[in-house]
């Protein structure tokens, strides 16, 4: 699909959002996990999510789809009946993860707690990606993981194999700060003898933690360690926050854009997710945050953005993992910055559904961004104006949304390759974009 974007003169709306991606992808795994019957609403419905809810109905996983409406806005309800312990079934069928990282490492986790074996596939792309960083920790605990396609056991790729059950404990320290690593071994640690301790070099997204511990997982948090033992989870009901993942693309518009105000309702305000929010306040946005609350240990509130003078900053390892998914749209806000932007140690980026680093350096230069791509992420320097080109998404759901907004923030028209991607997470993205022209 291609779309043809062009430069708006003002910007003066509220924009609603889907739940987020990550919250509803969590929600999901761990209330068919639990006991009883749990209503998740404001469920982010996109291409991912709709490949965690498949893969968890080819599970057994009893699931009914429900949409109300707020304003003309589809509100999404998910009733998950939970399995408990044992209630899963073995898959005639492989677990077909689509896209997802995600889905696939945490799907991973909880059938390596199964008494049977589960074939996981992907698309083309996620194929690809490496998930040796959760098969190294599952096998650890008692897992059986055969790469179906790949013969070299030191890369494990989709599809492949896990053959589940009778896990042990496990004192795992991982090389990286990573959420879904982190995520898949304590979905595995519910179902494993004896206490799985993780520990990690950095803070990293808690979305599990919190969760666990609301449903109430023998579960406990000392800094960068988190201990888990096997645990009787109490279905829950949640209203997810909107997701701030998608948010950021309307934040880096509204502060970019020369005459611009956007108001964005219940957006998540979970710590480790708001990097995305302290960076733009250090580059000088215009930003305030009204109507805080908290609902099942996830705090949200109302965000609401205005036209900004910006500045560079330096980027590096002590902020990137609060900021990954937000990397190629915050290195479009740096082009409109009066100053430098370094970003460093952001090397992980080079195995998302694509190259991000080479994705977001060869779309932006294309619109006349002075941006050097480095190994590990990227420099920028300001830049006077953008000018539409053609341009693609290289089948990264990030990278088409990154280049919609700068298509409205750029002269001439912008015309992106490969748009259809930004239903990944955001499936009216386009919809919304129109009603920006």
């Amino acid at each position: 699909m291609i779309k043809k974007i062009t430069k708006s003169n003002k910007i003066n709306s509220t924009i609603r959002i889907a739940g987020d991606k990550s919250i509803s992808h969590r929600a999901a795994i761990l209330n068919s996990m639990a006991h009883g019957v749990a209503e998740v609403t404001n469920f982010c419905v996109g291409d991912d999510q709709e490949s965690v809810i498949r893969c968890l109905r080819t599970l057994g996983t009893k699931i009914i789809h429900n949409i109300n409406y707020a304003d003309n806005y589809p509100i999404h309800t998910f009733k998950i009946y939970g399995n408990g312990e044992n209630g899963f079934k073995k898959p005639i069928e492989p677990l077909d993860c689509g896209n997802s990282g995600t889905c696939m490492r945490l799907i991973s986790g909880l059938v390596a707690g199964q008494n049977f074996s589960s074939v996981l596939i992907g698309d083309n792309s996620l194929s690809k990606r490496p998930m040796n960083r959760i098969a190294k920790p599952l096998i650890q605990m008692g897992a059986n993981i055969n790469s179906l396609n790949n013969k070299d056991i030191n890369q494990i790729t989709a599809p492949f194999e896990i053959s589940g059950g009778n896990l042990g404990k496990i004192n795992y320290v991982s090389p990286v700060s990573s959420a879904q690593v982190k995520s898949c071994v304590l979905i595995a640690g519910i179902y494993a003898d004896g206490i799985t301790t993780f520990e990690e070099p950095s803070k990293s997204r808690d979305h599990t933690e919190r969760m666990l511990s609301a449903m109430g997982a023998d579960i406990k948090i000392d800094g960068t360690v988190t201990t888990i033992q096997k645990s009787k989870l109490k279905a829950q009901n949640i209203v997810i926050p909107s997701d701030i993942s998608s948010a950021a693309f309307w934040m880096v518009l509204g502060a970019c854009h020369p005459n611009a105000e956007i108001l964005l309702p219940n957006i998540g305000l979970n710590p480790n997710r708001t990097g995305i929010l302290e960076v733009l306040i250090e580059m000088g946005a215009n930003i305030t945050v009204n109507n805080k609350t908290t609902d099942m240990g996830e705090p949200r509130g109302d965000i609401l953005v205005k036209s900004s003078k910006l500045k560079g900053i330096n980027i590096d390892k002590n902020t990137i993992p609060k900021i990954i998914d937000e990397i190629p749209i915050l290195s479009l806000a740096a082009c409109f910055a009066s100053t430098q932007t370094i970003i460093d140690d952001a090397e992980e980026l080079r195995v998302k559904e694509s190259d991000r680093i080479k994705a977001t350096v060869s779309g932006l230069s294309k619109l006349g961004a002075d941006i050097q791509e480095t190994e590990q992420g990227m420099i920028i320097n300001p830049s006077n104006k953008l000018i539409g080109n053609q341009v693609e998404s290289y089948g990264d759901h990030r990278i088409a949304m990154m280049l919609g907004i700068a298509g409205l923030l750029s002269d001439k028209t912008t015309i992106i390759e490969g748009a259809e991607h930004a239903s990944v997470s955001y499936p009216n993205f386009w919809d919304e974009i129109e009603s920006k022209k």
